[in-house]
């Protein structure tokens, strides 16, 4: 029986994106077979697809998945024919009804993590705790700014970053979006179409500033997170869902506070399987105590992926979104 997988040979907008039919060969050496289940729809993905960050063509999209194993291939240890894992990456292909994956990529999903929850959770948590653990390392009572709370990544900081004793305000477009960052547990949101950001943050923080930007917007507030942040304070610039921030000034730092910007990538802080599994690790703990609730918006069948990506870049969609397969 083929197997359907989604193609980029040209970088666009979501019309680029074909389905072929596809025979799978055995898995190679250190790779097993996964049937995927569900599949994790994550901004990146659009950078891939419309060439904001290269990729050699023709390429496969997506790279959170959860699934089955269907085959083993030789020197794999570990894995067994009908586990149920979850993979991040960083090999893109998940936009797949199966595909071979190298085993040092998969962790074991628990009984208690549906595939579901673990395809809208894997990437973005452990992005989360990237970013707020190893990244900025933030710490009990200082205050934060959170950029589309409300968003996939936005939501699991926000609880998070309660979670660790910090005090959140957070963003959001709508009301509706503001009511499901409080959800999240964030103790301001302020609606950024509607109110000067960095000068609300500047009244609610009594002319200090945040500690930490965590900014996933890029261009469109860049200048507004430079103006919210405190002396000595971190922009953690994280996305590009509004535009990539460039031409960055090292004067403008100095100018605003001495400051600190990082521009990190998830695998550079989950580079050995040991970083890896320690990451999903905590990722699950949270999960566990309620602090983290990953919300799935919406769902998409697999096929519709092309109408998922325009939902989700024009600001229409909430919390995550999965692809569901079969």
């Amino acid at each position: 029986m083929s197997d359907r997988v989604a193609r980029i040979t040209r970088t666009g907008g979501p019309e680029v994106i074909e389905w072929v039919d596809i025979d799978l060969p055995p898995p190679g050496a250190g790779e097993v077979r996964m049937r995927h289940h569900a599949v994790g729809l994550n901004y990146i993905d659009t950078y891939h697809r419309s060439g904001v960050y290269p990729v050699e063509l023709p390429s496969g999209l997506g790279s959170e998945a959860a699934g089955v194993i269907e085959a083993v291939g030789e020197g794999v240890e570990g894995f067994a024919v009908g586990d149920r894992v979850g993979t991040f990456g960083p090999a893109r292909g998940a936009y797949a009804t199966a595909r071979n994956v190298a085993a040092r990529q998969l962790l074991h999903l628990p009984d208690d993590i549906d595939d579901a929850t673990a395809a809208a959770l894997l990437l973005k948590g452990c992005t989360t705790e990237c970013l707020v653990d190893r990244c900025a390392r933030v710490q009990p009572g200082q205050t934060v700014l959170v950029w589309a709370a409300a968003g996939g990544v936005g939501q699991l900081l926000v609880g998070w970053l309660k979670a660790i004793g910090a005090t959140v305000i957070g963003t959001a477009g709508t009301a509706a979006k503001a009511d499901h960052a409080r959800a999240a547990g964030a103790d301001r949101v302020l609606l950024h179409r509607d109110e000067d950001v960095a000068a609300r943050v500047r009244e609610i923080t009594h002319g200090e500033g945040v500690a930490t930007v965590f900014d996933g917007v890029g261009q469109a507030t860049w200048q507004a997170s430079l103006d919210s942040v405190a002396r000595r304070g971190l922009i953690v610039s994280y996305g590009n869902a509004g535009g990539a921030v460039t031409g960055v000034s090292l004067g403008t730092l100095a100018a605003k506070g001495s400051l600190f910007v990082t521009r990190p990538t998830l695998f550079d802080y989950y580079v050995t399987p040991e970083e890896r599994r320690a990451g999903v690790d905590r990722v699950f703990a949270m999960l566990r105590r309620g602090a983290i609730r990953p919300q799935i918006g919406q769902r998409f069948p697999l096929e519709r992926a092309a109408d998922a990506h325009r939902a989700l870049e024009q600001g229409e969609t909430r919390g995550s979104t999965v692809l569901t397969v079969g």
